[in-house]
């Protein structure tokens, strides 16, 4: 049963997150004579993703915010505090196979993500309260791990915050946080 119910909320969840891509493609804006897809949605966006690195099974999930207008970096996303790196409830991480990240192992399990962003450093917290609502709840007493990592700079924005995990080979995985123009990136290995 379950199964079932989980079944069910992962189908909706998908649902829903197709239905709001396809309401964001149907509205278009043009830019020098070219159609660009405009994000006009108003609400941070629940995402989900999924990816495989040396069989290690990784899931992501956050929502989404948008630049719409507004500063973001020393301005929405304050620097030098604690961001939930997303909207609304933590942004979770989970994996099924104990990795390494800066020299420390992690066994497999869920987490929250969370970031310090900096106008050089950024730092990558993992957490273990998962299930918290923004940073309203966070306690560097639960942090499992804090790696510094160095955003690189993109020459355009991108609209909405977007995670990544890709695999680099070699049992070794990244993953990617982009938003406005800033580019994060958090090495690991699988264990």
């Amino acid at each position: 049963m379950k199964e079932i119910l989980r079944a069910t909320c992962l189908v909706l969840v998908l649902l829903v997150d197709q239905a709001c891509q396809r309401a964001t493609e149907t509205q278009h804006q043009h830019d020098a004579g070219n159609t660009v897809k405009a994000d006009t949605i108003k609400k941070s966006i629940p995402k989900e993703i999924h990816a495989s690195v040396s069989g290690a099974h990784f899931t992501i999930r956050y929502h989404a915010p948008a630049i719409r207008g507004r500063t973001i970096w020393g301005g929405l996303v304050p620097y030098g505090e604690v961001w939930v790196t997303g909207a609304h409830s933590a942004t979770t991480v989970e994996f099924d196979r104990d990795i390494m990240l800066n020299d420390q192992r992690i066994v497999a399990g869920k987490y929250a993500l969370f970031t310090i962003p900096d106008t050089t450093t950024w730092t990558v917290i993992i957490n273990s309260n998962w299930d918290q609502h923004l940073a309203d709840e966070y306690d560097s007493k639960d942090d499992i791990i804090r790696a510094q990592v160095t955003p690189s700079y993109a020459d355009k924005a991108q609209e909405r915050l977007t995670y990544t995990i890709a695999d680099k080979g070699n049992s070794e995985g990244v993953i990617g946080i982009s938003w406005e123009k800033i580019r994060v990136a958090l090495p690991f290995r699988v264990q």
